[in-house]
């Protein structure tokens, strides 16, 4: 009877030193050291809405093609543009209120209470956006919906700093 739980206790212990063992050899014996990260191997922190080239939201916001539409002529660009993606609302306007004004928008109107609207101005451009959630809470998605338009005669008539250039 005495023999038999001795070989228990043995029985344990050795698991328990073959577990311990496994672990411990899971864990990287050599020291990390830290690798130089190259330019290209950076992944992007934004992306560009359709080729306006100053209007930037957060990469994970990804376009729906299949619910935007574009439209450019000889005077006129613009279009409706759908991003979605699993982003806070506040946290999405925030970086977009902040991504505009660093390409010069002017913020001119902003309303908000279950979505938000914002509305931004440059020179022969305006852009607004509705940022609204699924009704899934936080598993849901948040969807922007950019309505830009650029009047490209009008772009014609202004110096670089959006004055109107005398004849």
């Amino acid at each position: 009877m005495q023999m038999n739980s001795m070989l228990k206790k043995i029985g344990y212990g050795c698991a328990l030193l073959f577990i311990f063992n496994t672990l411990s050899s899971c864990s990287s014996s050599r020291p990390m050291t830290a690798q130089p990260i190259m330019e290209n191997e950076l992944s992007p922190v934004s992306t560009m809405v359709e080729s306006y080239g100053d209007i930037e939201l957060p990469i994970e916001m990804v376009l729906e093609p299949d619910k935007s539409m574009a439209m450019r002529t000889d005077s006129f660009q613009g279009g409706i543009h759908v991003f979605r993606g699993r982003v806070q609302i506040a946290s999405l306007r925030d970086y977009i209120i902040a991504s505009m004004r660093n390409h010069k928008w002017k913020l001119v109107g902003e309303a908000s209470y279950k979505n938000a609207m914002l509305a931004f101005t440059k020179p022969n451009r305006t852009c607004m956006v509705v940022l609204s959630e699924d009704a899934g809470g936080i598993l849901g998605k948040t969807q922007a919906n950019l309505y830009v338009t650029v009047d490209v005669a009008a772009a014609g008539r202004l110096n670089p700093f959006g004055e109107p250039i005398k004849q």
